[in-house]
């Protein structure tokens, strides 16, 4: 298996997405995440989710198109203005922010859901943070559905960071979200075409766990 480098990933996030957005192409595609869509049932319409890091809209849009009521940030600004384009083009309503994982506006206990999709932008640091936040936002009985890539992704290379240190094991979910009762966790490779982002075989990890 490929040696991850040390380093974090970006200098500076912002730019980074920023400059991943900035072209009229969505660079994760405009289709939602296939993990996301056949889970997504776990809610009802009415429902009130929040998006983590949301991109460009493609999961926002989609879940808001469901009848769910979607809040949904992310630290880029194209992104988010793409995001509004997005929910515009398709006549439906998202409560967009601009905002980091730490800084963004966490309300505790708000959510009947949490759509966390390939957010392993987070070192360890970070990912702790975050997924505390999450739980915290969830109410009781709130569903949190993420998916990520495992460390087997190093070897295929089609999408997410090339840092072990960003990737999500069996054990290390299971542990982070220990207080959460886990009604699914899925290890799997599956052939994935999220625009020119996540493109071909790819090694992931889905879970489902909800808040007691």
């Amino acid at each position: 298996m490929s040696q991850a480098p040390a380093a974090p990933p970006f200098a500076d996030p912002a730019a980074t997405w920023n400059q991943r957005f900035a072209s009229d192409d969505y660079h994760f595609g405009t289709a939602p995440n296939t993990w996301l869509s056949e889970q997504a049932h776990v809610w009802q319409p009415g429902s009130r989710v929040l998006c983590v890091a949301d991109g460009e809209g493609r999961n926002s849009v989609w879940l808001a198109a469901q009848g769910l009521s979607v809040d949904a940030f992310d630290i880029a600004d194209a992104g988010v203005a793409k995001a509004q384009r997005l929910a515009a083009a398709q006549g439906v309503t998202v409560n967009y922010a601009t905002a980091d994982c730490d800084a963004h506006d966490w309300q505790l206990a708000a959510y009947d859901g949490v759509a966390a999709i390939f957010v392993q932008f987070a070192d360890p640091a970070m990912r702790q943070r975050l997924f505390a936040h999450i739980i915290a936002s969830l109410k009781p009985g709130g569903t949190l559905l993420l998916l990520g890539y495992t460390p087997k992704q190093l070897d295929y290379r089609t999408g997410g960071p090339p840092f072990v240190s960003h990737l999500y094991t069996a054990d290390l979910l299971r542990e982070a979200f220990a207080e959460l009762e886990i009604l699914a966790l899925h290890e799997y490779e599956a052939e994935i075409r999220e625009g020119s982002g996540h493109s071909g075989n790819s090694a992931l990890i889905g879970l489902v766990a909800r808040r007691l």
